[in-house]
């Protein structure tokens, strides 16, 4: 048990998806995984383990933003021994081409700041993902015939941002969508010698002002949870 987490020993899996909706974490467990059961309920931030295809997983909400999901993925790791984590959130598309419903898996994500950004003083790491998880999860995708994108993204630390002169420098560079967590996430991951990877549904559009119908996620999401499961264990 941690100060966030009530999980007792044994009660994590080693493969941990992390959605940053407690109630998306639900829902995945109870449609995705077998005989879940709920092992962490702290603050509301809710967290399941049970098996997918004979393979212990654990979904446990990180909350919104980098700070929130930092404290969840260093207690994951650091007490419970989590070797792979996998985001799985909704985020906006940036790329005329990348359309809503379509799934990002994120090879890097661009930051201006995260509560890791101290340890590195004047350097600029590169945050990036964890090739074998990312291959694995492009093949899944592919095999799905789910549209999807593979590059960088940028993880914002504000969501009501002002700034539409680095919109377009994003756009600009290449940045397929955006969303709030994948670099702290990503960051964590290397520092402690541990698998990370981001797979995400487009729930709306900067460029455009589309967003995904409420009674359309579902089936949508849906398809994110079972990429981020096979890559997991392919």
């Amino acid at each position: 048990m941690t100060v966030h987490i009530g999980a007792a020993p044994g009660d994590i899996a080693e493969t941990v998806l992390m959605p940053g909706d407690p109630y998306r974490a639900k829902w995945a467990a109870e449609t995705f995984l077998e005989d879940p059961e709920l092992v962490n309920e702290v603050r509301g931030m809710l967290g399941f383990t049970g098996t997918w295809r004979g393979n212990r997983v654990t979904i446990q909400g990180s909350g919104m933003g980098m700070p929130s999901l930092s404290i969840y993925a260093n207690e994951l790791i650091s007490d419970y021994n989590a070797r792979t984590l996998i985001r799985i959130g909704s985020c906006g598309g940036m790329q005329s081409h990348v359309k809503v419903r379509d799934v990002i898996i994120a090879m890097s994500a661009t930051t201006i700041t995260s509560p890791s950004s101290g340890f590195f003083r004047e350097i600029n790491f590169a945050p990036t993902a964890d090739y074998e998880l990312l291959a694995a999860a492009v093949a899944a995708a592919k095999n799905r015939g789910t549209p999807t994108h593979v590059g960088g993204i940028y993880s914002s630390d504000v969501f009501y941002a002002e700034r539409p002169d680095l919109d377009e420098q994003m756009v600009r560079h290449g940045i397929l969508g955006v969303e709030m967590e994948a670099a702290e996430l990503y960051t964590l991951a290397a520092r402690h010698g541990r698998r990370a990877l981001a797979v995400l549904t487009v729930s709306d559009h900067l460029q455009t002002g589309e967003a995904l119908p409420s009674e359309d996620r579902e089936k949508t999401f849906g398809d994110m949870v079972e990429i981020a499961l096979e890559a997991a264990f392919t």
